[in-house]
């Protein structure tokens, strides 16, 4: 049995919003910066994009929006697939052994966005 206690939003209901949301917010950030490549762009013209703090911040909004979208996009993803029932008696320990190998990676490419954004 898959409890909520995994999800990121704990019911179904808030994790779809989350998913709404934040992909919402990666497809402005995308136009955003879309957008700026299509006059092209040099690396004194991407530098200063980025310098100042409201695009910093949408950034931060990006990387924290697209954390979310992926964590609840592999929870579903190993509770749909990674199940006793289809694995059979191991399905369980590879749910877990997935969840925390998503969860671990989501960290450290939040922590690594981060750290290249305000670095």
């Amino acid at each position: 049995m898959v409890t909520a206690v995994t999800s990121f939003g704990r019911s179904g209901l808030s994790d779809w919003l989350v998913q709404r949301v934040s992909g919402v917010i990666l497809l402005a950030w995308f136009l955003c910066v879309g957008a700026s490549l299509l006059g092209g762009v040099d690396y004194a013209s991407w530098k200063a994009m980025f310098e100042h703090t409201a695009m910093k911040i949408f950034t931060l909004l990006a990387i924290l929006s697209l954390a979310a979208h992926a964590w609840i996009g592999m929870w579903s993803v190993g509770t749909d697939y990674l199940t006793q029932r289809l694995m059979g008696p191991v399905g369980n320990v590879l749910r877990l052994a997935f969840q925390i190998a998503c969860s671990l990676v989501v960290f450290v490419y939040v922590i690594w966005g981060i750290q290249i954004l305000w670095g």
